[in-house]
């Protein structure tokens, strides 16, 4: 067995690509920052209890587990960035009003979330906390479109849900625990047959919202189609006008392909909206959402909060492929002081310097230069290689 092989679904990220990562990285937290949104950094190892508090048994079981040696008490290697930074605004920060925060880092999977996923995603996403209104959904939103634009993905749309419609139905059913989960599985896989069988106890009126949700799909008409064949419960009519209204207030910025009310993503952990946006040709989603108000709750703050995340492994395979490296060969004349003046002088613009330290002129090839610093007339110029 080599030594040096990675375990499966964990892959180092090569030059080319780890350049490509950075720049998306410092971009993105950029386009946050000028949206006011403040950036935090929360470790990467928490115990359990805190961890996991109000995620949710699915986010459990993706995270990796450990004994700390200093205490005795149970770690765990964050599998997901949001529920810290939930924590930091409920305990450290404080805040009595709207928070936006921002962060960057990696997390670790016990699990890919697919056949071509890694299971250490480098995460970027923000947060928005202390507002519950329809206008943080649509800044949110509006906030990862711009996101990915500067990522410059290729025709991007969104898949939206709310889980507050299925939530409304399972409340008023009563549903004990085990019930509950096999609906949300069934309801998942859109599997009628099963929804049939699992549903067959329930009043007729629940029952047949339940069987309607696997069929309410598609573009802004099935808004009104589920007005019909819903209850016409508080919560599901406010569910259906958010969503009416945010297709309004995003037609600028996003095409969304379709409102999905059996979409349950993340039911133990959102409380309202969800969304994903994806691209054309793009297998996976690049951006995952949605409304999150009970975590705080769990924290022993209640607050409002809708964010999203990204995984920058996935944004920068979906972007364009940029220009080929470029950069400037120098020569290695540590004596020179106008070369080495003329060599900071094109650093400070942000040109790529490389010097040509002696004895590998037959590997010159591997620095990926285009250009070279010659001396005409007493003056260091940089020139194209021919």
């Amino acid at each position: 067995m080599r030594t040096w092989v990675l375990p499966e679904f964990i892959e180092d990220i090569l030059p080319l690509e780890a350049a490509r990562v950075e720049r998306l990285r410092r971009d993105i937290l950029d386009l946050f920052r000028v949206h006011g949104y403040e950036l935090v950094m929360p470790p990467l190892l928490e115990y359990t209890d805190s961890l996991l508090t109000g995620t949710g048994h699915d986010l459990d079981l993706q995270t990796f587990k450990l004994v700390d040696r200093l205490s005795g008490r149970m770690l765990g290697v964050r599998a997901d960035i949001t529920p810290q930074v939930a924590r930091i605004d409920a305990h450290l920060l404080n805040r009595k009003g709207v928070t936006r925060l921002c962060y960057s880092g990696s997390v670790l999977h016990t699990l890919p979330s697919g056949m071509n996923r890694t299971r250490e995603p480098l995460q970027i996403g923000a947060e928005l906390y202390g507002h519950a209104g329809i206008e943080s959904d649509v800044e949110i939103q509006r906030l990862m479109m711009k996101a990915l634009a500067v990522a410059r993905v290729p025709r991007p749309f969104l898949d939206i849900g709310h889980v507050g419609v299925f939530r409304s139905l399972i409340v008023r059913a009563q549903a004990a625990d085990r019930l509950e989960s096999d609906l949300f599985r069934a309801m998942q896989s859109k599997d009628l047959p099963a929804l049939r069988v699992l549903t067959r106890g329930l009043d007729r009126v629940l029952r047949d919202a339940l069987l309607a949700l696997p069929g309410l799909y598609g573009g802004p008409e099935v808004l009104e189609r589920a007005r019909r064949q819903l209850p016409d419960f508080p919560e599901i009519r406010s569910a259906l006008s958010a969503l009416r209204a945010l297709s309004e207030k995003l037609k600028d910025v996003a095409r969304i392909r379709c409102f999905d009310l059996a979409e349950l993503r993340g039911f133990r952990y959102h409380s309202g909206m969800v969304f994903a946006a994806y691209a054309e040709g793009v297998a996976n989603a690049l951006a995952l959402g949605g409304r999150y108000d009970e975590v705080g709750k769990a924290f022993g703050r209640s607050r409002a909060a809708t964010g999203f995340t990204m995984d920058l492994r996935e944004l920068a395979s979906a972007s364009p492929d940029g220009a080929r490296r470029s950069a400037v060969l120098a020569p290695h004349a540590p004596d020179d002081a106008r070369l080495q003046q003329c060599i900071e002088g094109l650093r400070a613009r942000g040109e790529i310097v490389i010097v040509d330290l002696p004895g590998h002129a037959g590997s010159r090839g591997e620095l990926g230069c285009d250009r070279k610093l010659v001396r005409r007339s007493g003056k260091w110029q940089v020139t194209k290689f021919k």
